[in-house]
């Protein structure tokens, strides 16, 4: 599986506002699970220093620093955060970004990959990395690069050694590039070493992106067409929102090669399935409306997010025996990706549609289950593939790593739905309890939802 090169980015987040710094926390008494490999080691006691994990032991045999703020981790357990790594982030100086970044980190989500690029990332980059303003930490694409901002071959390479230039971490796909583009793209960006990742344009398709050395593909874009018929049109046709409206003619047969051609270009998915599937599904949108996290989104945010989904059922051609089939066949390519030793990375794209930062990636851990992976191996798509993907020494809990940390009330390993127990979270080494965490949300929870 070939490995991105190593992104040198950490941040120390802020969030709460009255929360002070300590220079060593310690769990006593935590049942730890270090997501290298599938098991809890009960009774440990650890120590974070300088925002390192410094020391792992048994809550008999280590010592508490004196100077050390204690946690209780009794009956609870210490797990990596959160990787998102398909998030929208809004350009510095939003009205957006606080509330987005608070909820990811209230959510146990510590780091974050932006793959809608702004140039005020850069700068809003280095503020995280110095403390000076909240949030996770931040991986940023450039503005991405499709059939409307890139006009020919030579002007995509040359947009490419821009962003390269300015310190973006990697390239953003977006579709409408033709072949000539995307080459260039490509291979300028193979060149100077930036990952370029996000959609399958149609005129490329997924085997000339795979062949390019794409570092991910996002939304499974690219492979509904692939699975259609050699005598069907070779993008497919037209397919709607990621394809879903071919799923009555594909060839499901040919899952299984598309995932091992995968996993032999070394080329990551982030599948977002919730995303796909909350736009497809047959949940009423009145109970999507309704769920706890619409709480934290302004009232008229909902009602386009509403108005889409409507607008994705009365599509013609569309049916929710059709639905049905694009995600059965969605969730067997996840399934067979990571059997056939493909990376999958976790992510959801927040805050699109019935995405709220850091819940909606709580879902997506389900819906990785759901398509067949066990609960360690969802967490495992979220901590160690997106750190190894990044090139981060977080994703583990071990000595040596950065100490970005979730504790949870219940063992997500015998069910993955108590990633949403949220007991506090750790950001590089800075401790946010549950009451800091309910204060946090507190500050964003909408007045007509009480």
């Amino acid at each position: 599986m070939r490995r991105c090169i190593p992104f040198v980015i950490s941040c120390i987040a802020a969030i709460a506002a009255g929360t002070a710094a300590a220079d060593v926390t310690v769990f006593v008494n935590v049942n730890v699970l270090p997501m290298s490999a599938e098991r809890v080691i009960a009774q440990q006691t650890v120590i974070v220093r300088d925002g390192v994990i410094a020391t792992i032991g048994n809550v008999d045999e280590v010592p508490v620093p004196e100077e050390a703020r204690v946690v209780d981790g009794t009956d609870r357990f210490l797990v990596p955060g959160l990787a998102e790594m398909h998030a929208h982030v809004p350009p510095a100086g939003s009205s957006e970004l606080e509330r987005d970044f608070a909820l990811f980190v209230a959510n146990g989500v510590t780091t974050v990959r932006g793959m809608l690029g702004h140039p005020s990332h850069l700068r809003l980059r280095e503020e995280l990395l110095e403390g000076r303003i909240p949030g996770p930490r931040l991986i940023t694409s450039g503005p991405s690069l499709n059939g409307r901002s890139v006009s020919g071959a030579a002007d995509g390479a040359r947009q490419v050694r821009e962003q390269h230039a300015a310190g973006y971490d990697f390239i953003k796909i977006h579709p409408g590039l033709d072949d000539a583009e995307f080459a260039a793209i490509a291979a300028t960006a193979n060149e100077l070493g930036i990952p370029f990742a996000g959609h399958v344009p149609v005129s490329v398709g997924l085997g000339n992106a795979l062949q390019a050395g794409m570092a991910s593909i996002d939304h499974l874009d690219g492979y509904m067409a692939a699975l259609m018929p050699p005598k069907f049109d070779a993008s497919g046709g037209y397919g709607g929102f990621f394809d879903v409206l071919l799923a009555g003619d594909v060839d499901a047969d040919r899952i299984a090669s598309l995932a091992e051609a995968t996993a032999a270009a070394g080329t990551w998915t982030v599948p977002t399935e919730t995303l796909v599937e909350q736009v497809i599904n047959d949940v009423p949108v009145s109970e999507l409306r309704s769920r706890t996290e619409m709480q934290y989104v302004p009232a008229a945010t909902v009602d386009r997010w509403v108005d889409a989904k409507q607008r994705q059922l009365r599509e013609r051609g569309f049916s929710a025996e059709v639905a049905a089939q694009a995600i059965r066949i969605r969730r067997s390519l996840i399934h067979a990706l990571h059997a056939a030793g493909a990376g999958i990375l976790l992510g959801s794209d927040a805050p699109q549609i019935f995405n709220v930062p850091g819940f909606s990636l709580h879902r997506e851990l389900e819906l990785m289950v759901a398509a067949g992976l066990t609960p360690f191996e969802a967490l495992r798509a979220g901590t160690v593939n997106a750190a190894q993907f990044l090139g981060l020494r977080t994703g583990v809990v071990e000595t040596g790593y950065e100490a970005d940390l979730v504790m949870l009330d219940s063992n997500p390993l015998e069910a993955i739905s108590s990633t949403r127990r949220v007991h506090g979270v750790m950001v590089r080494g800075r401790w946010y309890s549950g009451a800091d965490i309910e204060a946090l949300l507190g500050r964003f929870r909408r007045v007509d939802s009480d």
